[in-house]
């Protein structure tokens, strides 16, 4: 994950562990798919009876435990003998690792491992991991081209993110994205062994969908408008709001399909749409808010501190509820289970 992205740790109201249900809700949704590839696709070698599985990106929980805790007993179940399982929790230098090993499952049966550092890079030793998974990290890109934050840029982008809605912006965040994907792919070719699989959860965007056109999209919006709004009340600096810009970027499916396969380095095993038992986002102002505030909020007060960051969100609970006619509207995204075999 980008290291100027953070999500709000801890355990409080406000915490991504709190408000991260949406999240969990996919892997949830993928269980059975997620247990069918590891029976039908996993063929590492386990006469040790030691696997290594990995989460990178992990957060704080507790979707991390659920993703593992599936991981696990698939490959219980497919191998049908007693295994000893390490696992290794990644995630960025700043993530809040030690909420995270405060809420270990208290009945987890593995070794748990902590390992910081960004995931765009080789992490753990070559050649050592059966299984990893990633969940809603994949959208990220390790830095920002310098053109969107100076004003005086032809390239200069007035949105806090990728709109879709300017060709040449979209170019250089894809470029980028290309890139990190290329390195994010290499680094996990390295780490598992032949054979070894890489579960990949998340969302991009429907082909021909822009990322403004979506719930998530829409959401970013009302949080630039609500900094914008900040900054003319002298709040925060117009300034180094400027140069906010959040590190990420939904591909299409045909796209991150096409990137993945250039790649070379996986077989694609499963490549399916996930559906939410209830759906996208909820259609309700307050949870809306709070899902967006524990992701991104984080990030916002990192960059112009706390008291801003509560009265920007105070702002986007209220855009947020005169919005959800058009939030309604929202095409939707794709949610979406990779499945990944090292070649």
């Amino acid at each position: 994950m980008s290291s100027t992205f953070t999500m709000i740790g801890g355990e409080g109201p406000n915490s991504y562990r709190q408000h991260s249900k949406y999240q969990g809700a996919l892997v949830e949704a993928a269980k059975e798919k997620i247990n069918e590839a590891i029976s039908t696709k996993l063929n590492t070698d386990l006469t040790s009876k030691l696997a290594n599985i990995a989460d990178f990106g992990c957060s704080t929980g507790p979707n991390t435990f659920f993703a593992i805790q599936t991981i696990l007993d698939a490959v219980e179940n497919k191998y049908q003998q007693d295994i000893e399982f390490q696992v290794f929790f990644n995630d960025s230098s700043n993530n809040d690792f030690n909420s995270l090993f405060k809420t270990l499952p208290p009945t987890r049966k593995y070794f748990a491992t902590g390992v910081p550092g960004s995931f765009f890079g080789r992490v753990l030793p070559r050649n050592t991991l059966h299984v990893g998974v990633s969940s809603f990290s994949i959208h990220f890109v390790s830095m920002i081209p310098k053109e969107f934050k100076n004003r005086d840029s032809p390239l200069w982008n007035k949105d806090i993110y990728c709109t879709g809605f300017s060709k040449k912006i979209e170019k250089l965040y894809l470029d980028q994205y290309k890139i990190d994907m290329e390195i994010f792919l290499n680094a996990r070719a390295q780490e598992l062994m032949s054979s070894g699989l890489l579960l990949l959860l998340g969302g991009c965007l429907p082909n021909g969908v822009k990322m403004s056109e979506t719930v998530n999209g829409m959401m970013t919006d009302i949080i630039g408008s609500s900094l914008s709004e900040i900054a003319k009340k002298g709040i925060i600096d117009q300034k180094r709001l400027d140069t906010f810009k959040l590190p990420v970027y939904f591909a299409q499916v045909d796209v991150l399909k096409q990137i993945i396969e250039d790649n070379g380095c996986f077989t694609i095993e499963v490549f399916e749409k996930i559906s939410h038992a209830n759906g996208e986002y909820p259609l309700d102002h307050e949870y809306l808010t709070l899902s967006f505030k524990a992701t991104v909020g984080g990030s916002v007060a990192s960059q112009f501190g706390q008291d801003a960051m509560e009265k920007t969100y105070e702002l986007v609970k209220e855009k947020t509820q005169e919005m959800l006619p058009q939030i309604a509207k929202a095409k939707p995204g794709f949610q979406y289970l990779i499945v990944l075999r090292k070649n």
